[in-house]
């Protein structure tokens, strides 16, 4: 790494003055309509959930084409820097590939008359990777003191969303190379820059299943029923203990799916659901997540009881966690944020919600996740849709961000957390 001669300035001001960083800076506003056309295409290239290959592809390529070495690890992740090796205590700006719905069709993504942008993914997360991307452009575009941005590292990471139990990150953090030596984590997700999330909201998620023989629904009738003993756990855990949403710390649960059977005059051989269980609080969805194993043991036992032969069996199977855990109140990387927020008129509140950066959180590494600029709405529909209006000031929210930590732990190799 070429050694980084510039010291921590006293002020974000006085970084975004800097040669450098300040044609940095211009170049958001300069190169606008270039960010917007390279948000369009990484979103009309499909990327749901545990199959996000082809977008990590893409990723790749663009990046190498900008001049920066670009690499995927054994999970999938999309791994960038200015040198092949970067060294010191790293900066990890992120965003994740994966969507919940993917475009069928280029022509799923659509463009309006006003540059609003329309489909799946188009905000969460094509805004957050349309930032990197041009966070990677805008640094190679313009010149730099040495080594400034030797040690941050853009990933495109993979399994953010639903039943990908934030994969990717959970890579970053525990199985690769780097992992000792990640500072902080900058998150990019989603459009609006009126939130700054610092407090991980934790979630456990379940698929409770029930079998049995299954059969005719009159000259059957009387053996185990799946799909009534499935029912009957559901409603004994949410009505043996009401959950007021008013309550702090709040929890809630959600049955979000149900499956089982195939005929109304059938009795089901198996059924099934799916639950989220969330909290800010551990302890309080370890208490749901015993509440639940208990609903499910009792609704076993009655069903069997009730049985004149077939009896039903029931499984239970964890399918997603995702630890709560909060960055500390002065913590350096929030006073960072702050400081950026001051100088560039950013009024942004402190907010609890889960997302990529739950797992740094829950180790100890400083994380937050911001939006990248713009605003969106319609998130995990088919109706999505991301406006441009105001993507600059997001864009160089991060990017002075990210030069406020690299000169914050420059020449320090244990940085603090």
């Amino acid at each position: 790494m070429a050694a980084n001669t510039i010291s921590a300035p006293a002020t974000a001001g006085e970084i975004s003055g800097r040669p450098g960083i300040r044609e940095a800076l211009q170049w958001f506003t300069r190169e606008k309509q270039w960010v917007n056309d390279i948000h369009l295409q990484l979103c009309r290239v499909p990327s749901p959930t545990f199959l996000e290959q082809q977008r990590a592809d893409w990723f790749a390529a663009q990046c190498r084409s900008l001049g920066w070495h670009a690499g995927i690890d054994r999970a999938g992740n999309v791994l960038v820097s200015l040198t092949p090796a970067p060294q010191g205590p790293l900066i990890f700006l992120t965003a994740h590939l994966d969507t919940v719905l993917a475009p069928r069709t280029k022509d799923d993504i659509s463009l309006g008359p006003d540059g609003e942008m329309f489909g799946p993914g188009v905000s969460d997360n094509g805004a957050g990777l349309a930032a990197l991307l041009a966070i990677a452009r805008a640094i190679r575009s313009t010149p730099a003191p040495d080594g400034l941005w030797d040690r941050l590292v853009l990933v495109a990471n993979v399994g953010e969303e639903g039943e990908g139990d934030l994969c990717g990150m959970r890579y970053l953090c525990g199985q690769t190379e780097l992992a000792s030596r990640i500072a902080v984590f900058l998150v990019l997700d989603g459009a609006a820059t009126d939130h700054i999330t610092c407090h991980a909201l934790g979630s456990r998620r379940f698929e409770v299943s029930f079998t049995g023989p299954g059969g005719h629904s009159w000259s059957d009738f009387g053996i185990g029923n799946p799909v009534h003993a499935l029912n009957r756990a559901l409603a004994h855990f949410v009505d043996e203990r009401p959950l007021d949403p008013r309550a702090t710390p709040k929890v809630s649960v959600n049955v979000g799916l149900i499956e089982g059977g195939a005929s109304v005059n059938a009795i089901a051989p198996s059924a099934r659901a799916k639950i989220d269980v969330r909290s800010e609080s551990n302890e309080k969805i370890e208490q749901l997540v015993i509440a639940l194993h208990a609903a499910v043991v009792h609704a076993e036992e009655v069903e069997n009881a009730r049985a004149l032969g077939g009896r039903v069996a029931a499984r239970i199977r964890e399918i997603g966690c995702r630890p709560a855990a909060r960055l500390a109140a002065d913590a350096p990387l929030l006073a960072v944020l702050r400081a950026v927020d001051g100088h560039l008129g950013i009024r942004a509140r402190l907010d609890c919600a889960s997302t990529d950066a739950n797992i740094p959180l829950s180790l100890g590494i400083p994380a937050v996740s911001i939006g990248a600029g713009g605003s969106g709405g319609g998130a995990h529909t088919t109706a999505e849709w991301y406006r441009p209006d105001g993507r600059d000031l997001g864009l160089k929210r991060i990017l002075l961000a990210a030069a406020m930590l690299l000169l914050d732990t420059a020449d320090r190799p244990d940085a603090p957390r």
